[in-house]
This record gives structure tokens, sequence and C-alpha cells, in this order.
């Protein structure tokens, strides 16, 4: 079993104490968090190796790196 699969299992075994709203945000939040940690590990590992600078995260900023939508369905 891979890594990946055996990561679903364990999510699916989480969601299922999910049981309220407040249990749902916390879940959301603590994903987040755990994932935010981990980007900022790597700009920090980035940035001790001299990779990206001030200027990077400047540019980075300013750049929209938005995932373009393609509509399946065509309106007219």
């Amino acid at each position: 079993m891979s890594y990946n699969e055996m990561a679903k299992l364990d999510v699916l075994s989480l969601v299922r104490g999910i049981n309220s709203e407040s249990d749902y945000l916390d879940f959301r939040n603590f994903l987040a968090r755990y994932f935010a940690d981990k980007a900022q590990k790597a700009i920090d590992a980035m940035w001790n190796k001299g990779e990206i600078d001030e200027g990077t995260i400047e540019e980075w900023g300013n750049t929209k790196m938005r995932t373009p939508y393609r509509h399946a369905i065509h309106r007219s």
C-alpha cells in the first residue's frame, strides 16, 4: 500500500468523527495550518540556500497564480 493510500485511509477515519460544524472547522483549520507550515519550511530552506530573496517574495506577491478554469458547459 502506498503512502498516499495510507493517508487517504487515515483521513477517512478522522472525518468519521466530525459531527458538528465546530469539528469540521477545527479539522479544516488544522489541515490549513499543516500545509501552511510545510510551505513556510520550504520557503525558509530556499531562503537559507540563497535561492530566493526579498525581491522574489515581492514578485510572488504581485503574481496571479490562479489555476485557469474551463467551463464544461458553454452557456449561450
